[in-house]
């Protein structure tokens, strides 16, 4: 049963037919007192509610009767409806407890997909009390191909990647660079209703502001000098499908609020066009920086932090699950050796503990690559420390710490910059090895090249 609460019975009347017309039943209230009592009557799935209840529209109405739901109700998901304009009163509610808002006018198949997502993930979040499940179990529910790990907080992240990807919830992935947070967004599409049409990754790092109208949202001929031709946006080419929004930490303002229009809408316009287009899409989002802290400064929009996070991943790094390491090297060495043509390759129990004991700041991307470039030098069937340790990329050994600048005569900055200078060197200006060697993605790359105004 779906609960409705709206003074305005027009609203509850096309609320509830539209539920019903979609198997859902609903009932509803007019009041915060009649929809607390029918609460106490009978059981509800899922609560629909109005922020007001009276001619004031503050919004206080109903962030008193949210925090009255989420005391006596506590797992019972929460929308709240709400005016465009009072999206930071929408903001408040989630903090309160509201697992979404929606915001008037809405349109029948938003608002019903927004209802069967809340649905969906009240019905597949793990309870407190529930173990860890073995690797075999998931394998055997899921598509985790690609994803390597027996580490237990690897396990109760896959559990969890495996029972939203059946919703439509937004999902946000955090982590350093190199976790694998791609990875993890492919296996959520992979295990979904939308697996068959398409993932669009998009690299929000590497778009400019000038061009992101353009490269999201798609343009028509003559819509600028150079537009000669119609170019489907990335938002356009996701319809049915994911859409991937790689380093969002990293929008500017009038981005952020470009991206949050379309994300509470679902609706966009194509460049040099006023017709508005839907979008069907299942949206997932991913950083490596820290968003709330990004939040304090002013420098990320709250709203679009709650709008994106419904469901929130964080991937450890591997210098946190060191017994994921060793399954790790061997899934890369194997891959390496057909590339490459080379002969079955093992590692050494000495290599593998050496392995185990490096702090890998790139996290799995840097693993990988140490891997590689040890089957390139290693001469033998059987890796060993040395071979790791004379290919260039490894982890420092704790004696080269001796060949670092004496303390206090260069700054983090300098010593960054050295490096960066340093690889592209090495690297002969080859961007992409550049950004694999040091950690960083790409774009992360260009903006120290901006920083440090280093010419490429």
């Amino acid at each position: 049963m779906i609960l409705i609460v709206d003074d305005d019975r027009s609203v509850t009347a096309s609320l509830e037919l539209l539920l019903k017309q979609a198997g859902l039943p609903a009932t509803s209230a007019a009041t915060p007192e009649e929809a607390l009592d029918t609460l106490r009557r009978q059981p509800c799935h899922l609560i629909i509610q109005d922020m007001n209840f009276s001619r004031r529209t503050s919004g206080e109405e109903g962030l008193a009767l949210l925090r009255d739901i989420k005391a006596a109700t506590p797992s019972i998901p929460v929308i709240l409806i709400t005016a465009w304009g009072s999206i930071p009163l929408a903001v408040e509610g989630m903090k309160a407890g509201a697992a979404d808002f929606v915001t008037k006018p809405w349109t029948n198949q938003h608002m019903l997909q927004t209802v069967q997502t809340a649905l969906g993930v009240a019905a597949v979040r793990p309870t407190a009390d529930e173990g860890v499940p073995s690797r075999e179990d998931l394998d055997a529910r899921y598509d985790f191909g690609n994803l390597v790990g027996r580490d237990s907080r690897m396990l109760r992240i896959l559990q969890i990647v495996g029972r939203v990807a059946s919703t439509d919830a937004s999902v946000l992935i955090t982590g350093e660079s190199g976790t694998g947070k791609e990875l993890v967004a492919e296996a959520i599409h992979r295990n979904s209703p939308r697996a068959a049409r398409a993932f669009v990754k998009v690299n929000l790092g590497g778009i400019s502001s000038t061009l992101f109208d353009s490269e999201m949202f798609g343009h028509v001929r003559g819509a600028f000098t150079d537009a000669r031709a119609d170019r489907k946006g990335r938002f356009e080419l996701a319809h049915g499908g994911t859409i991937f929004l790689d380093e969002i930490g990293d929008l500017d303002a009038p981005s952020q609020v470009k991206m949050l229009r379309v994300l509470q809408d679902r609706t966009f316009e194509v460049l040099g066009s006023s017709q508005r287009r839907e979008a069907d899409v299942r949206v997932i989002s991913a950083t490596n920086r820290p968003l709330p802290d990004l939040v304090a400064r002013g420098e990320f929009r709250e709203d679009l932090l709650y709008r994106i996070n419904l469901i929130a991943i964080h991937l450890p790094p591997i210098r946190e699950r060191p017994e994921d390491i060793p399954i790790l090297a061997s899934r890369f060495l194997h891959t390496a050796a057909q590339v490459y043509r080379r002969d079955p390759l093992t590692l050494t129990a000495a290599a593998l503990r050496w392995l185990r004991s490096q702090p890998w700041p790139g996290n799995v991307r840097q693993l990988r690559q140490a891997v590689e470039r040890a089957v390139l030098v290693g001469t033998g069937d059987r890796l060993d420390v040395a071979d790791f340790v004379d290919a260039a990329g490894a982890p420092p050994r704790e004696d080269s710490l001796e060949s670092l600048p004496p303390v206090g005569s260069m700054t983090m900055d300098e010593i960054e910059r050295a490096m960066i200078v340093k690889s592209l060197r090495h690297h002969a200006g080859n961007i992409s090895r550049v950004a694999e060697s040091l950690g960083f993605s790409r774009a992360a790359l260009y903006r120290r090249f901006e920083k440090y105004e280093i010419p490429v």
